[in-house]
C-alpha cells in the first residue's frame, strides 16, 4: 500500500515592478502595537544570525506595524470555515471558468513552453492562478512584512511565520523589492500565484529570461512557470487524473472511505466502486474520499491530488483547483449532490470537536480548528465505536454525539 503525500499549508510572496501603482492601506495601531515592537526587538538577533544584515533589518522593520485584521483573517480562512459546496460555488463559478478559458487562449504560447519544460498540465496551472489572484486581478495590498511579523508575534504558528519573515527580509536584502512595495495577502503571500517567501527562494524561476524572477509584474509568465515548477517538484504527473467521481455499492464498508492509504484500482473495482459515467476505472492506485460525508459525492483521489495539496492542504482548495482545471478543459460538473441543508461548524465548535475527541482517546493531531486528515480519521473512529456509519464528516450530529459521550468535558 502507498499513502498520498501530505504537506503543511503553503501560501506564497514576492516583488512588484517599480512602474506599477502601489495601493496603500491604513495601518491600524492599537494596544498590541507596543507588544509587537517588543517582539521585533527580541527577533532582531535571530534575524541577524540567520543572515539578514543590520542595515536591511533596520530599514525594513522600521515600517512594520501590528495588523489586527490579519489575525482575524487567519481565524476565518474560507477553505476551513465554509462548507465545501459553498467554497466550490465561488471558486468554480461560471465567471471563473469563462475567465480561465480566456486566460488559456491569451497565454497559449507561454503555456505551451511551460508545459513542455515542466511536464505540468496547463489547466491546473491556470486553475491555481484563478483561485489565488483571479488571474492576476487581485494580488493583495497588505504590507507583507507587517503581516508576517503580526502572525509570528501572535504565536499560533510563530515558528513558521518567523521563518517566512526572515526569507522576506532576505528578498528585500537582495534588492528585488523595497519594503514599501512588498504587498500581498494577509498571510504574506504575493504574486499572481501567491508564493510565500521561502517558496519563492526555492522554486521561483526567471522564465522570460529578463534576469529577474518576477512573479508580481504585469506579465504572469514567471509566476505561471514557477507554479509549474512547484507542482513538478511535488510529483505532478502530466495527463493523469487528480480525482474521479465514483459510486459505492449498497452496504459498502465506510471505514474504507477517508483514509489516505491508496489501493490498486483492481481492488476498488472488486469492492464495487464504479465511475459515475460508466467508464472503466483507470490503471494505478488511488484512495477513496467523501469530502461532504455519506450524503455527498464520493471520489477516488490520485497522486496528483497530493501534488495540489502541497500548495494548500485544505480539501476544499484541492477540490476547487482540480475541478476548475477539469472544467477549463471542458469537463462536466460533479454528478453527486451536496447536503446543502447542513451548515459548517464554527471555529469554536471545530475546536470543541477536537478537544472532545482527544479527551475520549482519539488522536486529532492537536487542537487547531482545522478538520485535517487526522481529525477526520478520529471522527471515523468515534463513529465506528458507536456503530454509526463512519463517514468522517465533521457536522453538528458528530458534535452533539461527542457532547453526549462526555457531557462533563
Amino acid at each position: 500500500m502507498r499513502a498520498l503525500f501530505l504537506a503543511c499549508l503553503l501560501a506564497m510572496p514576492g516583488l512588484c515592478r517599480a512602474e506599477e501603482p502601489v495601493q496603500r492601506i491604513e495601518v491600524v495601531i492599537d494596544g498590541t502595537e507596543a507588544g509587537l515592537q517588543g517582539w521585533i526587538s527580541d527577533f532582531r538577533p535571530r534575524a541577524l544570525a540567520a543572515g539578514v544584515s543590520t542595515a536591511t533589518f533596520e530599514t525594513a522593520m522600521a515600517g512594520v506595524h501590528f495588523l489586527p485584521q490579519v489575525i482575524e483573517k487567519d481565524q476565518r480562512q474560507d477553505e476551513f470555515t465554509k462548507t465545501i459546496w459553498d467554497y466550490l460555488d465561488k471558486a468554480v463559478s461560471d465567471d471563473r471558468i469563462t475567465l480561465g478559458q480566456k486566460a488559456l487562449r491569451e497565454q497559449a504560447a507561454t503555456l505551451d513552453q511551460i508545459e513542455a519544460t515542466y511536464g505540468v498540465d496547463r489547466e491546473v496551472v491556470v486553475a491555481i492562478w484563478g483561485l489565488e489572484s483571479s488571474y492576476g486581478a487581485v494580488k493583495g495590498d497588505i504590507p507583507t512584512l507587517s503581516a508576517l511579523a503580526t502572525l509570528a508575534y501572535d504565536g499560533r504558528r510563530a515558528a513558521f511565520f518567523e521563518s517566512e519573515l526572515i526569507e522576506a527580509l532576505k528578498i528585500v536584502q537582495s534588492g528585488d523589492i523595497t519594503p514599501d512595495r512588498m504587498l500581498g495577502s494577509w498571510a504574506g503571500a504575493m504574486g499572481h500565484t501567491q508564493f510565500m517567501p521561502s517558496s519563492f527562494q526555492r522554486l521561483a524561476v526567471d522564465f522570460d529570461g529578463d534576469g529577474h524572477r518576477n512573479i508580481w509584474g504585469k506579465s504572469p509568465a514567471d509566476a505561471l512557470a514557477s507554479t509549474a515548477a512547484y507542482l513538478a517538484k511535488s510529483g505532478w504527473k502530466k495527463g493523469a487524473p487528480w480525482a474521479i467521481e465514483v459510486t459505492l455499492p449498497e452496504g459498502f464498508d465506510w471505514m474504507q472511505v477517508g483514509s489516505r492509504t491508496q489501493r490498486p484500482m483492481a481492488q476498488w473495482a472488486g469492492l464495487g466502486v464504479a465511475t459515475v459515467d460508466g467508464k472503466a476505472l483507470p490503471d494505478g492506485w488511488a484512495a477513496l474520499t467523501a469530502p461532504a460525508g455519506a450524503r455527498g459525492p464520493v471520489f477516488l483521489i490520485f497522486d496528483n491530488f497530493g501534488a495540489i495539496e502541497t500548495y494548500n492542504m485544505a480539501d476544499a482548495y484541492v477540490f476547487a483547483v482540480g475541478h476548475l482545471a477539469d472544467r477549463l478543459r471542458g469537463g462536466a460538473p460533479f454528478t453527486g449532490t451536496w447536503p446543502r441543508d447542513l451548515r459548517a461548524l464554527s471555529y469554536f465548535e471545530r475546536r470543541e470537536v477536537q478537544e472532545r475527541l482527544t479527551a475520549l482517546g482519539h488522536d486529532t493531531g492537536g487542537v487547531d480548528a482545522k478538520m485535517g486528515p487526522r481529525t477526520l480519521a478520529a471522527i471515523r473512529s468515534f463513529q465506528n465505536s458507536r456503530h454509526e456509519r463512519p463517514d468522517g464528516y465533521p457536522g453538528l450530529p458528530v458534535l452533539e454525539a461527542l457532547r453526549q459521550a462526555d457531557p462533563a468535558h
